[in-house]
């Protein structure tokens, strides 16, 4: 972990309450796909974890929601402003087991780490395919993105306006992979536990307080017990899960 100071250099809507954000500053800490950084809101105590989209050199790229106070603020941020950013929190994914075609799974915002694990992916010559799931064709991100990356993308949306009408479960069925990688809400990392056919590994969404293990605030059930999602994770397997009813 790492904490810094970071300069915006784009902060941009995407969708209507989805933003781009684009920051310079030191990325050393962030060391694999799948991380999250965490960052300082003035006026607020507790930082907003955040997912890594994207790291290119020194440019940190991030993408959020603006639904509260904290998200509304980052939204309003603009280029030349700083931000207090602690880096390189998370565990993150392992491509090492991936197996030659690895399918990346992303349910709305959850999409957001599959940039920076698909980039890893085709880079270690692995051939990537993707699944990413929005409620309506309004909320779509990153598509077009991780198609000039290589990748093969399946779109799904819950009411039909675009792709496959359904869930990210319903597009599984056709779907040739070896391994596994999903982040997204926890119905979704739950019901892929049941429908996937291969191990994988799935990065849960969480809220947290200190982001970095010390208050115990984001737990969850595990064949060795309960692990703090941002220390021990957010990256968890998918065979070491314990699913309530």
């Amino acid at each position: 972990m790492k904490q810094g100071m970071f300069t915006v250099r784009e902060n941009i809507p995407i969708t209507r309450d989805v933003y781009k954000l684009r920051l310079e500053g030191d990325t050393s800490a962030i060391t694999n796909c799948g991380q999250f950084v965490n960052l300082k809101i003035d006026g607020l105590f507790l930082r907003r974890p955040i997912s890594v989209c994207d790291v290119e050199g020194d440019i940190l790229t991030v993408v959020f929601r603006a639904v509260g106070a904290g998200t509304e603020r980052m939204a309003a941020w603009k280029k030349g402003d700083s931000a207090d950013i602690l880096t390189g929190l998370g565990n993150g994914f392992d491509t090492s087991l991936s197996g030659e075609r690895p399918l990346l799974i992303g349910g709305g915002l959850g999409c957001t780490p599959m940039m920076l694990t698909a980039k890893r992916l085709i880079s270690e010559g692995r051939k990537v395919s993707a699944v990413l799931g929005f409620n309506t064709k309004d909320e779509l991100i990153l598509e077009d993105e991780l198609c000039s990356l290589g990748a093969d993308v399946t779109v799904t949306t819950a009411d039909g306006s675009y792709g496959i009408k359904g869930f990210v479960t319903d597009a599984l069925g056709a779907m040739d992979y070896t391994y596994f990688y999903a982040c997204g809400p926890e119905a979704m990392l739950k019901a892929l536990c049941r429908e996937t056919k291969t191990p994988g590994e799935l990065s849960f969404e969480q809220r947290m307080g200190c982001g970095f293990g010390a208050c115990m605030g984001c737990t969850c059930k595990t064949l060795a017990g309960n692990k703090r999602i941002c220390k021990d994770g957010p990256v968890l397997k998918k065979e070491e899960l314990l699913w309530g009813d």
